[in-house]
């Protein structure tokens, strides 16, 4: 199948595929024509990525994981390898919630001050020193 053929039947458009096949990610024969030409096999492969990609794991990540993949979820086989990346990740997007929870936490302060000083304290906006 074509291109345009697997963005319809994925739902995923054609820049969205082209950026799969250089990352790696999906295989495409090269017609006499030179158009992608995509087997069946296509399909399952990027609603596999799909999920993958849901699940916040990047290009590189992905590419790595694939060839563990079963299925359309997909279902990981778990080598050694393959679990240490995955808990790697794990561990970066930990890091990314703790560090968004102290700038939430520190945000929920100031609003908390500002609140209890009020504004009656601050000289008022006129617009004539902007």
């Amino acid at each position: 199948m074509k291109i345009g053929e697997l963005s319809r039947r994925t739902g995923v458009n054609a820049h969205q595929l082209r950026y799969y096949e250089a990352h790696g990610l999906l295989e495409a024969d090269r017609g006499t024509n030179g158009y992608r030409e995509y087997d069946e096999t296509a399909l399952l492969r990027v609603k596999q990525i799909r999920h993958l990609l849901a699940a916040g794991l990047s290009s590189e990540d992905i590419a790595y994981l694939l060839p563990c993949a079963v299925g359309e979820k997909p279902e990981l086989i778990g080598c050694p390898e393959l679990l240490a990346a995955m808990r790697e990740r794990l561990g970066r997007l930990d890091e990314q919630l703790a560090k968004l929870a102290r700038s939430r936490d520190a945000l929920a302060d100031y609003i908390v001050v500002a609140e209890r000083v009020g504004g009656e304290t601050y000289p008022p906006f006129d617009g004539a020193a902007a």
